[in-house]
């Protein structure tokens, strides 16, 4: 009997003496911000609804992002068509008397990563709006994650009817598709490294992505829940969203996941918040 609670107290102490079991490390996460062009409005007024923005000319960053996972790329937003780049005066858009300009295409971009779309594995927009979408054929072979309201909407007639906007995706309609539907959100990788979460209001689909680096923390991308650097504050509702309610529900959405996260919240289109994002082709990790 002592011989046996000598050898229990001796096995006791080894395994006492063993180093804890060391919780898994995260992954090896990357955010790359790319310019995919900027759009400079003579008049902001249409980004709120309550005539704060009227007749005040801005210029607002349109980024793209890439965000590098060890299972895979994921492309976040694709910007305007890479042919605005060829474009020596730019792009008019007469409705929102806005000019487009672009000094380098995304492929170009990815180039210098030795990527290619068709390395791509995933590729997902924030919404249907074409400075988000314009370069989305050249990820026709990637997975497409999206909300499935917002496909349905991609591929309403009233869209169809937009033959320049919807030549610059329209060959996802036979894309493999990761549909998201109801209330959920997405994991894209499966290790909450990255996730896709439905903020609609904006668009019927909109979504943010929220990323989570394993140096420098949560950073929470927001697409078009703000346009103008004081959009956040005021909690501006622009005047083409289709649901204002929703909208700002989902702005205290942001705010919460911003919160319960600490993350860096960037403005999709707000310059400043461009900027404190590295340089590409440096990271964010």
């Amino acid at each position: 009997m002592m011989k046996r609670l000598a050898m229990l107290a001796a096995a006791g102490f080894l395994a006492a003496c063993q180093p804890e079991a060391s919780a898994p490390a995260a992954p090896d996460v990357r955010l790359y911000a790319m310019d995919c062009g900027r759009a400079e409005f003579a008049n902001t007024d249409m980004f709120a609804d309550d005539g704060s923005f009227a007749n005040q000319p801005r210029t607002l960053v349109n980024p793209c992002y890439l965000i590098r996972h060890p299972s895979g790329d994921l492309v976040w937003d694709v910007g305007f068509p890479d042919a605005v780049a060829d474009m020596e005066q730019g792009l008019t858009l007469e409705a929102f008397s806005a000019r487009v300009v672009m000094q380098s295409k995304l492929v170009d971009q990815l180039a210098q990563l030795e990527l290619t779309p068709g390395d791509i594995e995933f590729v997902s927009f924030s919404h249907a709006h074409s400075d988000h979408t314009g370069n989305g054929n050249l990820f026709a072979g990637s997975t497409w994650i999206v909300d499935a309201d917002e496909r349905a909407f991609l591929f309403s007639p009233q869209a169809r009817a937009d033959a320049q906007s919807f030549a610059g995706y329209n060959q996802l309609e036979g894309a493999e598709t990761v549909l998201i539907e109801g209330a959920a959100s997405h994991d894209v990788f499966g290790d909450g490294s990255v996730t896709i979460i439905q903020a609609p209001g904006h668009t019927p689909g909109h979504t943010v992505l929220l990323v989570r680096l394993p140096n420098a923390g949560a950073v929470l991308l927001t697409g078009d829940m703000y346009h103008l650097a004081e959009s956040r504050e005021r909690r501006t509702v622009p005047r083409f969203n289709v649901d204002r309610a929703q909208t700002l529900a989902s702005m205290d959405l942001v705010e919460r996941l911003a919160q319960e996260n600490s993350a860096l919240v960037i403005r999709q289109h707000v310059q400043e918040d461009f900027d404190a994002l590295p340089r590409f082709p440096e990271a964010l990790n």
